[in-house]
């Protein structure tokens, strides 16, 4: 038997890219609040986009999707999610916020890209 090292299950980018998902499922909740008059509009825009973001998330992208789609399917389905977020802190009012979101999803999305079409 050779003791040859494992890849880690979880790795730097795979944490980081959690995070941007709750950060961006987060963004839009308080996008719908903040953006939409309430008590209406802002309380359905604000519980609707979320959930809409997260079931989408979880039928497309999610390590355990239920329709498997191939790498730039995923991607497609990143991007609407993540770029969602982005202009919704830009729509807020939020410049650097959006920059500096949209610029950490990006680099983070390109090394999650390369390590999967590797595999």
């Amino acid at each position: 038997m050779t003791d040859t090292p494992q890849k880690p299950a979880v790795g730097r980018n795979d944490i980081l890219r959690f995070v941007l998902e709750l950060f961006a499922f987060v963004t839009l909740g308080i996008w719908g609040f903040a953006a939409w008059p309430l008590p209406w509009p802002g309380i359905i825009v604000g519980i609707a986009a979320p959930a809409f973001a997260v079931l989408v998330w979880a039928l497309f992208r999610s390590p355990k999707a239920v329709f498997k789609l191939d790498p730039f399917g995923k991607a497609f389905v990143e991007i609407c999610v993540f770029g969602a977020a982005a202009i919704a802190w830009w729509d807020l009012g939020f410049p650097i916020i959006t920059v500096v979101f949209a610029i950490t999803a990006t680099v983070s999305g390109i090394i999650s890209g390369r390590t999967e079409l590797a595999d």
